[in-house]
């Protein structure tokens, strides 16, 4: 089988956040689509090793940030490649807090979905978390970020918790 085959699959990039009671957590993720329309719901796949994992289980909330084109290595890096175990990691960014309490990603974002937990599906290393959008709004007329873009042109490397890692 040629793994390189599921790179082929068309990503966006993204900032999926959530909070425990007492602090906020955010990552990077690239697993992120529309499920339904009516109502709106989105899913999302995140590692269970993650702690947006746990703050996803503990507080039923989360929000979905759509990375723009222009967003610099060095911020998906502070959220992609450090863990909210042993970094604050809303204290290096702009949020807001939405209309259900997720916190939700400013910077770098074109549009963001704030949503409440329906369900969610075990497969086996990661979750898939489906929210009924609760929000949405758009903040920017930007191109959002594709993963192909991160990786061809920005020269982005893959986390290796994230859904789409190869091991090579």
């Amino acid at each position: 089988m040629n793994t390189k085959t599921f790179q082929k699959i068309s990503y966006g990039l993204y900032v999926v956040a959530s909070k425990k009671p007492e602090f906020l957590n955010g990552q990077i993720a690239n697993t992120v689509f529309q499920v339904a329309s009516d109502p709106p719901i989105i899913a999302v796949s995140i590692n269970k090793k993650n702690l947006t994992h746990e703050c996803i289980e503990t507080s039923k909330i989360f929000s979905i940030s759509i990375l723009s084109k222009d967003t610099p290595l060095e911020f998906i890096g502070w959220l992609g490649f450090r863990t909210g175990r042993e970094v604050k990691k809303f204290e290096k960014v702009q949020y807001r807090i939405g209309v259900i309490g997720s916190p939700i990603v400013l910077d770098y974002a074109v549009g963001y979905f704030e949503c409440e937990l329906e369900k969610e599906i075990d497969v086996i290393t990661h979750t898939v978390f489906f929210g009924r959008v609760r929000e949405a709004e758009i903040i920017s007329e930007a191109d959002p970020m594709t993963y192909d873009y991160y990786h061809k042109i920005k020269g982005g490397k893959t986390q290796e918790r994230a859904p789409t890692f190869i091991k090579t």
